[in-house]
């Protein structure tokens, strides 16, 4: 059977990944170090799968050289990283640690294990790399100029991966995708968080205005654009992986209390409460995906206005997921210096 590694398999698009993978008919081996984000609940509908195995281990460990010696995967997808602006803000030693020098180790590793096997390497990056994107589109010969903590080390990464591409001719391609979205994702982040108080009558925050712009993707439509970079992405390159679509954050606010009324009766605490912006905060991002459209044959299905509806009828359905998280993982507000 055709074994995939997955890190980071306990998180957000880890999760959905391997579930579309095991669809596919791969045999997933999950890495993940369980973090505050990762979760047991997100593998749960697959967990006692045969063709699913999860490992816990970081990947900074020089042990994962031996995983890919004992299972010889055709691909391993790294996503495995520290994500969310805010604690970068608060605290960027985790990201250096996580982003930067594990993603060193996972290199070194695969470098010995591609000499030997065959092999490619998937690494999984962010739009948020070029930085503010005021006019137009970033393609993928755009400049790196990340603004936060997280997206540094994620540009750190990306450039590793590329020059360990061109030092020695590693088995590697690059993903850069815009803002997800859908099940699983933790509510740290923007839709999930405004779930959640929709669902506990509290107010909605907005960072300063609610005028910063996202390109926003259905998680599911990532995933896909990921196993056809695998199976298709020639290596060596870079791919920018998004739906053309940019909301600011009051229009996804106000798509989702919409969207909500129509399953329950709103509490009076549920409206917009703009709150003190964070530092460095991007005004817009913005992809240039014509690449993998024009190459690969990959095109976003989900439009925003399904999607939401996908998405919170799945965190409706599983309100047992917030309570396998701690609430002040929730509730705190970071990023805040």
């Amino acid at each position: 059977m055709k074994k995939i590694i997955v890190t980071g398999g306990l998180g957000f698009i880890g999760s959905n990944l391997i579930e579309l993978l095991l669809e596919k008919n791969f045999y997933v081996i999950n890495i993940d170090k369980g973090t505050y984000s990762s979760n047991l609940y997100n593998t749960k509908d697959f967990r006692k799968s045969k063709k699913y195995k999860y490992l816990k281990l970081d990947i900074s460990n020089k042990k994962i050289g031996k995983i890919f010696a004992k299972y010889k995967p055709l691909g391993i997808f790294n996503l495995a990283a520290e994500t969310h602006v805010d604690r970068s803000i608060d605290n960027p030693g985790n990201f250096i640690q996580s982003n930067i020098v594990g993603v060193f180790n996972l290199l070194e590793c695969f470098k010995k294990f591609s000499k030997k096997y065959k092999s490619r390497l998937i690494h999984i990056s962010t739009d948020e790399v070029y930085g503010d994107i005021l006019n137009g589109r970033s393609d993928e010969k755009y400049p790196y100029k990340p603004s936060s903590p997280y997206a540094a080390s994620k540009a750190a990464s990306d450039h590793l991966v590329s020059s360990y591409i061109r030092t020695y001719n590693l088995p590697a391609i690059v993903t850069n995708c815009s803002n997800n979205y859908g099940p699983r994702q933790h509510p740290e982040k923007l839709i999930p968080k405004l779930i959640y108080n929709i669902m506990n009558n509290r107010s909605l925050p907005i960072y300063g205005k609610g005028k910063n712009s996202r390109e926003w993707i259905y998680v599911k439509d990532h995933c896909e654009a990921l196993i056809k970079v695998f199976q298709k992405g020639k290596l060596g390159e870079f791919y920018n992986i998004g739906s053309n679509k940019n909301l600011n954050n009051l229009q996804v606010s106000n798509e989702l209390i919409k969207n909500s009324k129509k399953i329950i009766k709103l509490g009076k605490k549920v409206k917009i409460n703009f709150v003190k912006d964070r530092p460095g905060h991007d005004i817009r991002y913005a992809l240039n995906s014509n690449k993998i459209k024009k190459k690969l044959r990959w095109y976003p299905k989900t439009k925003f206005s399904k999607g939401i509806r996908l998405t919170l009828n799945w965190y409706f359905e599983n309100k047992s997921y917030y309570k396998s998280l701690s609430k002040k993982d929730i509730l705190n507000r970071l990023g805040n210096k």
